[in-house]
């Protein structure tokens, strides 16, 4: 569609790809079209026995777990997620989503989702930040499931410190247990919930938040997926 004030924009404020910093190649959406080509896909949707579902066995009791790229440290993508996170770029985790929501429409074995649950963030935490980046990248996998979005029923009563300010494995798991809390369980009872959150480490904030959900909720089910996987969390080598 024409659009003249974007495009007066866009000459003087051309747009860069968030990945590489970069030009942007017309119609490329929402990564430059290099960057798009080698974006490090898991392919872990297809596979039910994944690292990413692997790391819950014992822990929480899950459908399916799935991520879909990875984070790794000293690629450019980390700066896809700084710009989400921390940067503003809300639309840009909506847009991964849609992508996200889009792979596991046309992946067999998600079809059975209810609704989609993203990890809260507290509200504290969401009015310094103005928004919660799971909850973007929630909202374009709903649009592209063609499922029910629900931000409400699950809440995180801690406002805990960051994940990314805790020392070891352990120090992390204590820093998230108790911390969230379902305050409308009628509204997920026998549903097949998809939890979503940006990127799972050690996967103790999802653990977390699905062990309150299924404790509150024993007749659901729950299902995982995250947009980036850590390499490091996972054991993952190259």
């Amino acid at each position: 569609m024409f659009n003249p004030l974007k495009d007066i924009r866009d000459l003087f404020f051309p747009p860069v790809c968030p990945a590489c910093g970069g030009a942007m190649d017309g119609g490329a959406g929402f990564l430059c079209t290099a960057c798009q080509w080698q974006m490090p896909l898991t392919g872990f949707e297809d596979r039910a026995d994944n690292p990413v579902a692997r790391m819950f066995w014992g822990l929480v009791p899950l459908e399916r777990a799935t991520a879909l790229l990875w984070f790794v440290h000293e690629s450019d993508f980390r700066q896809v997620v700084h710009s989400f996170k921390y940067r503003g770029r809300w639309a840009l985790a909506r847009d991964m989503g849609r992508w996200f929501g889009r792979t596991l429409a046309d992946t067999d074995g998600w079809g059975g989702v209810e609704v989609i649950v993203p990890v809260p963030l507290h509200f504290r935490k969401k009015l310094t930040r103005g928004y919660n980046q799971s909850e973007y990248i929630a909202r374009g996998m709903a649009s592209e499931m063609g499922v029910d979005l629900d931000c409400r029923s699950v809440v995180r009563r801690v406002n805990n410190p960051s994940q990314t300010m805790v020392g070891g494995a352990g120090e992390r798991w204590d820093n998230v247990a108790g911390i969230f809390a379902v305050r409308r369980p009628e509204r997920l009872a026998g549903k097949h919930i998809l939890l979503v959150d940006d990127v799972l480490t050690t996967g103790a904030t999802v653990a977390s938040c699905a062990r309150a959900i299924a404790a509150a909720v024993p007749d659901c089910r729950v299902s995982v997926a995250t947009l980036y996987a850590s390499k490091q969390g996972l054991g993952v080598r190259d």
